[in-house]
């Protein structure tokens, strides 16, 4: 069994070790359970973490992120809720980093602090037009559909019988799928209110899905695609002629499994004859957005550039071939990423949308040394890649390089445990522990069965808060433990 992580090196402190965690996200959770396992999995060793997040609730990308008609990939929080239950762990909600505390606020009360924020925002086209109304970053519009509260009140307008969704992975599968698929289909899922109501009157009946390169380089899961040619009352075509591939895709495919399971089920699929389904879901390859334009005032249609591919494989890039063409479209969907942000007081990576790290240390861009006591996870780590499983070896790294750390510095002076506590209640912060959020979810649970839904969620935070009642850790969770 590993040594507890606040005796590494054999140096006996006379308080707990404290850790900070900025984001209760998948990243933020994952890195907090590879701490307790190298702790040994004591509850009683000298460790402490808080985890931090500037909504009530917890989950980040499990609860906001994950598409309402796929259940089974949330369910991924009941190996969260173990950690958030441990009693070394302690969940912060309703704190934000910048708004309520800060990098230097966090230096004075924790030994060492994990930034794992993810990716708040959204990589851009660069192309005239991309700001219309009707023109949405798959950020957004899937924050809008998971009651997420910065996006309720997204202006989403389903007026439309066509729909564009730019991008080639599992997020542009999800949104052409919410988009095309009956709406019926939804009613019994935790889709927000709003959204839900809007996709019962949509007029939406085809949605063309624009990849950029070809059906080889495109990064969606067999799985999704597989899912996405089985919608009822959805005819997914695909044009023979676009599968048609390169000499450098030919040897791409050839070392690609992944590729060679989507190949065939597009291959597959483009032999099958439209049934003549009331929606339709439009595969195109090798399509690249120039402009989104005007008609009215809003998304009126997307200008086209075909592609072919050149360079050699395995560095396949897109390149126009001199031909444009317009497609008609009342909505477009730009779904080509997601974007980390700078913090106040944390080094960035502008081109790379990362904080600079190496193996989760934060790093000093100019001098490449390490900044004591820092770190990352997640997608701010590493860039917006993988799925939610993916961040648990990139936390289990970052949780190894902290427990390196500890082992040659000393534990520095800090203020009383109690002390963090004291200076959210100066400040008259609301903080909501996790016996408040699992109040909040059982009555998310409850107006859900009333509906014949999972749940219905809360969307604006005065609305949890209220629910909630007063009081300045909202919840009163009990551990006396965290008092030591």
């Amino acid at each position: 069994m590993p040594p507890d992580l606040a005796r590494s090196a054999d140096r006996p402190v006379d308080r707990p070790f404290r850790i900070a965690i900025v984001g209760a996200g998948p990243a933020g959770f994952y890195t907090a359970a590879a701490l307790l396992a190298q702790s040994g999995g004591t509850a009683g060793s000298d460790l402490r973490i808080d985890l931090f997040d500037r909504l009530p609730t917890p989950y980040g990308l499990v609860r906001f992120g994950v598409a309402p008609d796929h259940p089974k990939i949330k369910e991924v929080v009941r190996v969260f809720e173990r950690v958030a239950l441990d009693p070394r762990v302690r969940f912060l909600g309703n704190i934000d980093l910048g708004r309520d505390l800060s990098v230097a606020d966090l230096r004075r009360h924790y030994d060492q602090i994990v930034i794992a924020v993810g990716g708040q925002s959204d990589r851009r086209l660069g192309v005239p037009g991309e700001d219309l109304p009707g023109s949405h970053s798959s950020t957004a519009l899937v924050a809008w559909y998971s009651a997420h509260p910065d996006f309720l009140d997204l202006p989403v307008d389903l007026d439309c019988a066509v729909a564009a969704v730019v991008g080639a992975g599992n997020v542009a599968v999800d949104v052409a799928r919410i988009l095309g698929r009956n709406p019926l289909d939804l009613a019994t899922t935790d889709i927000s209110d709003d959204a839900l109501a809007a996709l019962q009157t949509s007029r939406i009946r085809d949605v063309h899905f624009l990849v950029r390169r070809g059906p080889v380089q495109a990064k969606w899961s067999a799985g999704e695609l597989k899912e996405l040619a089985h919608l009822e009352g959805v005819d997914l075509i695909v044009d023979p002629r676009e599968l048609e591939l390169d000499p450098g895709s030919e040897r791409e495919l050839g070392d690609d499994p992944q590729a060679q399971k989507n190949m065939e089920l597009l291959r597959a699929i483009a032999l099958r004859t439209p049934t003549g389904a009331p929606r339709r879901i439009h595969l195109r390859f090798r399509v690249s957005p120039v402009a989104i334009e005007a008609e009215n005032g809003r998304v009126g249609g997307v200008r086209l550039a075909r592609n072919r591919l050149v360079g050699e494989a395995g560095s396949l890039r897109a390149e126009g071939t001199g031909e444009e063409f317009v497609l008609a479209a009342g909505l477009v969907v730009r779904a080509v990423g997601y974007r980390s942000l700078p913090l106040a007081d944390l080094p960035f990576d502008a081109k790379a949308a990362i904080i600079p790290n190496r193996g989760g240390r934060v790093i000093d861009p100019a001098s490449g040394a390490a900044l004591p006591g820092l770190y990352v996870s997640g997608w701010v780590k590493r860039g917006p890649t993988g799925l939610i499983g993916s961040n648990k070896p990139d936390g289990a790294e970052t949780a190894a390089a902290m427990r390196e750390d500890l082992s040659t510095h000393s534990p520095s002076a800090l203020a009383p445990l109690a002390a963090i506590d004291e200076l959210l209640e100066e400040r008259g912060l609301r903080r909501v522990d996790f016996a408040g959020w699992k109040r909040l979810d059982e009555i998310e649970i409850a107006r859900g069965r009333a509906a014949g839904r999972p749940r219905v969620k809360f969307g604006r935070v005065e609305e949890m808060l209220a629910a909630l009642g007063t009081g300045a850790e909202i919840g009163a969770q009990t551990n006396p433990a965290r008092r030591s």
